[in-house]
């Protein structure tokens, strides 16, 4: 684990304390269930139901230490309206003649086709801190896409 902040969104925690909750609560018994009714089944050894369960008891456990670290060391950002990009900031950006809004978010909420970019990635880390009107260059693969921040939202 590490000591990093978690940056999400209010809605982001939320959805993370519900899918905590429902493994801890739903998903532990329904799992210990299936270990139950694999054991009457006889032999373990050769048992691929119990298996199984016993495979996907080890995965949601591993899933819950993860939300447990990341609910922790979760930060709420909040929907900034300033004049610098900042984590939380929506932002309208053009580049090839296109115009485009991203939102800057932490890394477990990042969703590029939805325009939520993790200000872990490049492209986040190349729009923090800049202004409206300024031009971010960022390096892609083919080349360098260079980005002129119209509007903070």
């Amino acid at each position: 684990m590490t000591d990093r902040p978690s940056y999400v969104t209010k809605e982001g925690l939320e959805k993370l304390r519900e899918e905590l909750h429902f493994l801890k609560t739903v998903k532990r018994r329904e799992i210990a269930e299936r270990i139950e009714k694999a054991k009457d089944l006889g032999d373990l050894s050769e048992n691929a139901e119990y298996t199984q369960a016993k495979e996907d008891l080890s995965f949601t456990e591993g899933r819950i230490i993860e939300l447990d670290d990341l609910v922790a060391r979760a930060v709420v950002i909040e929907e900034k309206h300033g004049d610098t990009v900042t984590i939380g900031a929506t932002i309208s950006v053009k580049y090839d003649g296109k115009e485009k809004d991203f939102t800057i978010v932490g890394s477990n909420e990042s969703d590029p086709l939805k325009g939520m970019i993790s200000n872990e990635s490049p492209l986040g880390q190349a729009f923090l801190g800049h202004k409206v009107g300024e031009k971010v260059d960022v390096k892609v693969p083919s080349g360098t896409v260079r980005y002129t921040i119209v509007k903070i939202k």
